[in-house]
């Protein structure tokens, strides 16, 4: 067995791999234990983490090192696909409101570090390592050396006193941000479960159902006109479907001509129906789906590279086959199709035509559940590069001494967003199924909080026990804390915000990717990530800034 010995200490790629994987699988199990029907939840890794690092298990620091980032742009760039597509209405619903509130976080952190320095006698490289660790923000820490580096460049212990001081408060960082979501859940005595229905409810009740109804035309100033013109008349957001007419059902093309007495079939919501009730007559008691006829309806799939991107008009289903297209689902949400709708990959389209004329708008179509399950690597590894372009690129701020940098858990997050925004670009899909996603998200925070609990349990265990660390420990539960606290009692007592969000706000404004992993497996779903991508551009902006301002400050 002396092999297996020397594999746990050798440090290659395989003993890394091993040590990984036990510390992983013993957090998971960590996290799944259920105490009052509280867990530790994907955070248990963290936990195993330190203290494998503890009792000394090593991987070496390269492979350490890259894992953790390429853990965390796989979680963040995992997000960005789920949230983008919803980042828009959530702007415009609630943005200025949740940024404001997560300003306040960073700049209340600030300030209590601000007390530590000038009033609790702290060392600067060290308050500000806390600080960087204490909101779990890395390229803070980044942005503090390299200013030190600048401004400093004989200062030989600042790198080293800022990294202690990150390590120290970065754990509790962590810890800090759950434990002030159970405050606040315990303070207002929010049930999670009821509230993730009223958010869905809520959330729901903004899109408006889809019905049929069916009309008779008794306006007679109709007869004569043509489908497409009748539904320019009524306003978009109605389709007509099937005209009935002696006895005889057809599919309602565009070109399809009007009489008295016809009866419609149509497909919209219900204020657009009863506005159509009022052009076309009158309610007819004929179901026309459940009259026998050859026309039928059936789901077809997008996917097909050639239809996305187009618009429901230039696929011309109904010139070509007959086929109408009556609703859109698209991520879950059903809506009527306008002519200018682009269509995206992965889209359910609602048709009804002729059996024959079905099957030959679902060839066209793509109609594959095979290619629907199956994930577009190449726009994956294509959306990274081009974030860990993005977060590395300096942004010159006039005044500072060094460019800010989004850093490799900003530039992913803002390209995955944008790229899930327009679903394709040239010749490439960016679709990726739920599953596939959700697993991405869980692979990244699993290594992403394995390596930081291993790096960190190494040295934290004798600073914590220490005079002078259960002193940094203090500080940097001041700096976590107290913010969060005070922003979430008036985000949910003034502001009137649903827990849901607020989680997702607290996680956002200390860019914390482990928070946010705990906040989605409390509600069971991605909820909390729309809040969290909503404020986390700004929060990682301004955390960048204010690491090199406290030094430029301080030191001139």
């Amino acid at each position: 067995m002396d092999w297996l010995t020397a594999l746990f200490k050798d440090g290659s790629v395989a003993q890394g791999l091993l040590v990984l994987s036990l510390v992983i699988s013993a957090g998971l199990a960590l996290g799944n234990v259920r105490i009052r029907k509280v867990s530790l939840s994907v955070g248990g890794v963290l936990f195993a983490g330190l203290l494998a690092g503890h009792l000394g298990f090593k991987v070496n620091p390269e492979i350490i090192e890259f894992t953790r980032e390429f853990g965390l742009v796989l979680f963040v760039y995992a997000i960005g696909l789920q949230v983008g597509p919803g980042i828009v209405s959530s702007l415009r619903a609630q943005g200025l409101t949740l940024n404001l509130l997560a300003a306040t976080i960073v700049l209340g952190g600030t300030g209590i570090t601000f007390l530590i320095i000038f009033f609790g006698g702290a060392n600067l490289p060290v308050a500000l390592g806390l600080l960087s660790g204490a909101v779990t923000n890395t390229p803070s820490l980044g942005a503090a050396q390299q200013a030190f580096k600048d401004l400093k460049p004989l200062m030989d212990d600042a790198p080293a006193l800022l990294g202690v001081g990150y390590a120290v408060a970065y754990p509790l960082g962590i810890i800090g941000i759950i434990l002030t979501m159970h405050l606040i859940k315990r303070l207002f005595r929010i049930d999670p479960d009821k509230e993730a229905e009223e958010f869905e409810r809520l959330r729901t009740r903004l899109i408006k159902p889809i019905l049929t109804r069916n009309f008779e035309v008794t306006n007679p100033n109709l007869a004569g006109l043509k489908i497409d013109r009748l539904v320019e008349l009524a306003g978009t957001g109605v389709v007509v479907t099937r005209v009935y007419r002696e006895g005889k059902q057809q599919v309602a093309t565009p070109d399809t001509t009007i009489q008295l007495a016809d009866i419609l079939h149509a497909v919209g919501t219900e204020a657009r129906l009863e506005g159509f009730r009022v052009i076309i007559g009158k309610v007819s008691d004929l179901e026309l789906p459940a009259l026998p006829s050859r026309i039928s309806f059936r789901p077809i799939i997008v996917t097909t590279k050639g239809a996305v991107g187009k618009e429901i008009d230039e696929l011309e289903l109904d010139e070509k086959y007959g086929v109408i297209i009556t609703r859109v689902i698209r991520s879950g949400v059903e809506f009527s199709p306008t002519k200018e709708l682009r269509i995206q990959f992965g889209d359910r389209l609602m048709a009804v035509g002729e059996e024959q004329a079905l099957a030959q708008a679902s060839r066209e179509l793509g109609d594959s559940l095979r290619d629907l399950e199956k994930p577009q690597m190449i726009p994956i590894f294509v959306g990274i590069a081009l974030g860990v372009i993005l977060g590395t690129w300096p942004i010159s701020i006039l005044g500072m001494p060094a460019a800010v940098k989004l850093g490799l858990a900003g530039g992913p997050l803002v390209v995955a967003i944008f790229l899930s925004r327009i679903a394709k670009v040239g010749p490439l899909i960016v679709y990726m199924p739920n599953a596939a996603k959700s697993l991405l998200r869980e692979f990244g925070i699993c290594l992403f909080l394995a390596c930081v609990g291993l790096k960190a349990g190494e040295r934290l265990f004798p600073i914590l026990f220490s005079q002078q660390g259960l002193a940094w420990v203090g500080m940097a539960a001041l700096i976590t804390i107290i913010p969060l606290i005070l922003v979430g009692i008036v985000a949910r007592s003034v502001n009137k915000l649903d827990y849901v969000t607020i989680c997702g706000l607290l996680a956002g404004s200390m860019t914390d990717p482990p928070a946010l992993a705990y906040a989605t497996e409390t509600f069971k779903n991605d909820t909390p990530s729309v809040a969290y991508a909503t404020v986390y551009p700004l929060a990682m902006l301004l955390r960048v800034v204010i690491a090199q301002l406290f030094v430029i400050l301080a030191l001139r």
